[in-house]
């Protein structure tokens, strides 16, 4: 069954003029919006905290909105690509609640295998992300990733290729974030896998949650290396990181913020501006 609009009363805000001009021969970046999920609630948290230590990890927001409120609001605005993640368990009824919400507009990723894949696809995903199931331990299992290949086909795929810095590499990481694999994030690397999916997915999982600017050098090592579209989060903090990511990523990597915006209980960025933002993108 199919979820229909909800009389939520979303934020309607007028739409800014914005000042900053693209630079140089190339198209905009475009901002992907998120629903991460944690315990069942819409939360936004500081990456390298998500540990099953009796601390817990460190939380920037925590939502008394249903995951489906923010799937009808990005379908209202008409954001697409937008990643559903559901962190740990406990989360697999609110992500299906957002995917029926918003049909064709959202990724799902969290959990995913290639068992349970054609589901979230059924339920309306667009796409299912896919990170620890395809590695056993710090190695890639290709076995694993030619059968999600089969299963879903490489056009519905997208892999999670989120990141930590280890001396002048980033290393992908599994496990919420928690266990390095032996897979630099390199040119040769994503031209390899660029074969077997549709998009990347890739968190600066250093600077993740903590809204102090984006990595930099790894948005323009993804936009030198990456054959395919690439979506990078982490850190934004300001639309001003939109338009650096479209400079840096000359037009060729888009852009989630998270814990940044109003919606997720920031201050530095206006959900309506960072809206506003694609639709001029779009003009």
């Amino acid at each position: 069954m199919r979820v229909g609009f909800f009389n939520w009363g979303f934020p309607r805000y007028e739409t800014p003029t914005l000042d900053a001009e693209g630079e140089g021969n190339y198209d905009w970046s475009m901002f992907r919006p998120c629903i991460d999920l944690h315990e069942g609630k819409v939360k936004q948290i500081v990456g390298g905290t998500l540990t099953d230590g009796a601390a817990g990890p460190r939380t920037n927001f925590v939502s008394d909105r249903p995951s489906a409120w923010y799937a009808e609001l990005y379908r209202r605005d008409g954001l697409t690509g937008g990643h559903v993640i559901m962190l740990g368990p406990g989360n697999e009824a609110a992500g299906r609640e957002a995917l029926r919400a918003y049909p064709g507009g959202l990724q799902i990723g969290g959990g995913i295998r290639a068992d349970n894949a054609p589901g979230f696809l059924d339920d309306g995903a667009s796409h299912v992300i896919v990170t620890s199931w395809i590695f056993q331990g710090a190695v890639l299992n290709r076995e694993r990733l030619n059968q999600l290949v089969t299963t879903v086909g490489r056009e519905r795929l997208v892999l999670d290729l989120s990141c930590r810095r280890r001396g002048d590499d980033y290393l992908v990481v599994t496990d919420r974030w928690q266990t390095f694999t032996d897979l630099l994030v390199t040119r040769e690397t994503l031209e390899d896998l660029a074969g077997y999916c549709a998009e990347f997915l890739i968190h600066a999982v250093d600077v993740e949650g903590l809204c102090r600017g984006i990595d930099r050098e790894l948005v323009e090592k993804l936009a030198a290396w990456s054959p395919i579209p690439a979506t990078y989060a982490g850190g934004a903090n300001s639309l001003a990181d939109l338009e650096d990511v479209t400079r840096v990523g000359r037009g060729k990597i888009d852009l989630t913020i998270g814990s940044a915006l109003d919606i997720f209980g920031g201050s530095s960025v206006r959900y309506a501006d960072a809206v506003a933002f694609n639709r001029r993108a779009r003009a």
